[in-house]
């Protein structure tokens, strides 16, 4: 006797997924077309004054560029853990000397009146200095009095 259920295919594909797709499909599209991509502004927002034509008045914001801007170029050699750090006139690897020299350059900075609030410390490594020079430089000028302390990207050798 021959059982007929047997010749019969059985897909067995599971749940059945278009509607589901339907559904986040129109999600997508509402969400599309309720968003704001950018609006009007067509060109990138910036705060550098406009430079005048026929002697209109200069838009006189203050922006970060009138910060006074102090360098500290941190060097090291490869596969070591010695590091040079270069303020101003001053080269050391000393996390001490360095803070000696960046107080002295805030207390001449303080005497002329400039606020420590226009002083911006950059620090800009090498590719090599490890992530611990870079904390005791940071904390030097930290500690030195330097309240506005960046990072620049690494440059080479």
């Amino acid at each position: 006797m021959r059982v007929q259920g047997a010749k019969k295919i059985h897909y067995d594909s599971g749940p059945n997924m278009t509607p589901l797709v339907d559904v986040v499909m129109v999600i997508l599209i509402f969400l599309m077309l309720a968003g704001s991509f950018g609006g009007m502004e067509h060109y990138l927002a910036s705060t550098l004054p406009i430079k005048p034509s026929g002697g209109a008045q200069v838009d006189t914001k203050k922006t970060a560029f009138d910060d006074v801007q102090l360098d500290v170029r941190v060097d090291a050699p490869s596969n070591s853990n010695a590091w040079t750090a270069r303020f101003g006139d001053v080269s050391t690897g000393s996390p001490e000397k360095l803070k000696e020299a960046m107080t002295a350059k805030f207390k001449q900075y303080e005497a002329q009146g400039t606020s420590k609030d226009k002083l911006q410390v950059n620090i800009d490594p090498n590719k090599h200095v490890k992530w611990k020079s870079l904390i005791a430089v940071y904390q030097a000028a930290a500690d030195s009095g330097y309240t506005k302390i960046g990072f620049k990207t690494s440059h080479g050798g």
